[in-house]
């Protein structure tokens, strides 16, 4: 099979890791199974999509891709008959947070290098598996978007430590949160056998990019010496708050009356709903602050952020006939 990754992912060859990665977003939420319940054409596409991403984004093999094709990883050609060539071999991973899993089988003569490079993100929510056949092409991904990028051992020979990404919502990174993993043993069977369940404690107030180290979990060495495993985080954005530092950003509607008049007026926050005064005559734009109601870090400095509430009037759709007699009153004296 000779498949154009760069055609699969809709980018030109001289694409970036950049275009690469915003690429593969677009595509993997476009034929997400989720988002595509029992289109088999919209799966075949997901891991495509999949593959694609993890061959290009990875140096080495995209330079492998590049001078040998798709043969490089089918088992048909490239350099020492393909990387997906010879015996068997696998690891399946299972993760989620208690909804599901997601299964990474790797076949062939170097299916440990492959394991080594491409240990998938393992904390997608997907309640479905989805594992594939031979060669390199044999894995499959589950979850969406960061959640299933393929982790890169920068070097087999300098480090056992492995890298991996978890994308969490806005407010799970802002107050903190415990995500669940399962890990299987490389060398068992069966869909669940010889699992373990980790704990990933989301710090609060993690910021984009941060990266979370599990001791231990990494690969393991000679004499029983195991690396690490480093997750990534990235956060989803939130449709009410924004970030800057330790401060948040977000916006309340007030009634018309009491921007005029002054008053109370219930403003959100991540801890809860607060009662604020408003001053008479506040104007739409104007920012209301509220102290240490921003981000909150803990260790040996905590440290609170501001929150800054945009205040915006809301206008009724509909009034009665003596509301809007009263307006009509209080328009011609102010006119």
């Amino acid at each position: 099979m000779n498949k154009d990754l760069y055609a699969i992912l809709g980018v030109d060859r001289s694409a970036d890791d950049k275009k690469l990665k915003s690429a593969y977003r677009k595509l993997a939420k476009k034929y997400h199974p989720d988002a595509n319940p029992g289109d088999k054409d919209a799966e075949q596409k997901f891991k495509d999509v999949g593959e694609a991403y993890a061959i290009l984004s990875d140096p080495e093999k995209r330079k492998l891709y590049d001078t040998y094709g798709y043969a490089a990883f089918d088992g048909t050609g490239g350099p020492a008959g393909g990387a997906g060539a010879g015996g068997g071999g696998g690891y399946r991973y299972y993760g989620g947070d208690g909804n599901g899993y997601q299964s990474f089988h790797f076949s062939g003569q170097d299916a440990e290098d492959l394991f080594r490079s491409m240990f998938g993100d393992m904390f997608g929510g997907s309640s479905r598996r989805y594992s594939g056949g031979s060669g390199f092409g044999g894995y499959g991904f589950g979850g969406f978007d960061d959640d299933v990028f393929g982790g890169r051992q920068a070097s087999r020979q300098q480090s056992l430590d492995m890298t991996s990404s978890l994308t969490v919502s806005f407010r799970d990174a802002a107050l903190g949160a415990t995500k669940r993993i399962q890990l299987q043993d490389p060398a068992a069977s069966g869909s669940k056998a010889n699992l373990t369940t980790l704990e990933v404690k989301i710090p609060a107030g993690i910021e984009e990019g941060k990266k979370i180290r599990l001791r231990g979990r990494g690969m393991a060495g000679a004499g029983g010496k195991k690396g690490d495993l480093l997750i990534e985080i990235h956060i989803d954005p939130d449709s009410e708050y924004t970030r800057d530092g330790l401060d948040l950003y977000t916006y309340a509607q007030i009634p018309y009356a009491t921007a005029v008049l002054g008053g109370e007026a219930m403003l959100p926050t991540l801890y809860g709903s607060v009662k604020c005064k408003i001053p008479a005559g506040i104007q739409p734009g104007n920012k209301i602050r509220l102290r240490e109601k921003g981000i909150h870090t803990a260790g040996r400095t905590p440290k609170k952020g501001d929150e800054y509430v945009e205040i915006r009037i809301a206008v009724p759709r509909n009034i009665s006939p003596e509301a809007r007699k009263k307006l009509e009153e209080y328009s011609a004296l102010v006119d």
